[in-house]
């Protein structure tokens, strides 16, 4: 058998050619996307499960909810949740059909298109968003040293400060807090600030 032109005379496999990353960045990236793919996987499932939604719909629902009147015009709900707009329009135009979110001129421009939150997508919001906390909390929070959250937090805004200031798309307005206030919290939990540091930085990338 051939051997591989890869390997070295004592039969170690060659290095691939340097990405630039030190070893340690390498294994935290490495690190990073084992929990971004899986923990998407098991959100999705969950909320197909419970909520009867995807992943996708919970975004364009989660960013409407959070914004003023319940309503983004197409292209800001493409730069708040990461998406291109075709994308983005696409994924409306679904959710338009089984009824949770409408499409409306622009209240600022009447070029535009606004996406509006419906009472029956607000209705499945509600509905879907305690079970996802919980599975946030579960497979997120559950099994993290304490000490080790808030500079996960930290770390998270640092690399999301570093995507919008060298990334293509534009910087969206505002930071999600609608989670904050459910059940009448004064204000935002540690592990949910967190958990939105983190959401914004998985959608960014993906």
């Amino acid at each position: 058998m051939p051997k591989d032109p890869r390997d070295s005379p004592d039969g170690a496999a060659t290095p691939p050619a340097s990405s630039g990353l030190t070893a340690e960045q390498e294994a935290t990236w490495f690190a990073y996307m084992r929990v971004a793919l899986r923990l998407n996987y098991e959100i999705n499932r969950e909320l197909q499960a419970d909520g009867d939604m995807s992943h996708q719909d919970f975004h364009v629902l989660n960013a409407l909810a959070d914004s003023p009147g319940e309503r983004l015009q197409l292209s800001d709900l493409a730069i708040r949740i990461g998406w291109e707009r075709s994308r983005v329009s696409h994924q409306v135009l679904r959710m338009e059909a089984r009824g949770l979110v409408e499409r409306r001129p622009s209240s600022t421009d009447a070029r535009a298109t606004d996406a509006v939150l419906t009472p029956r997508g607000r209705d499945a919001l509600r509905q879907a968003t305690p079970g996802h906390a919980a599975l946030v909390k579960q497979m997120f929070f559950d099994g993290l040293d304490p000490s080790l959250l808030a500079p996960l937090h930290k770390a998270l805004d640092q690399i999301h400060e570093q995507i919008l200031a060298h990334g293509t798309l534009p910087r969206p307005s505002g930071r999600q807090s609608r989670w904050s206030q459910l059940g009448g919290a004064a204000g935002p939990r540690p592990n949910v600030v967190a958990s939105f540091a983190c959401r914004r930085v998985i959608c960014w990338l993906r």
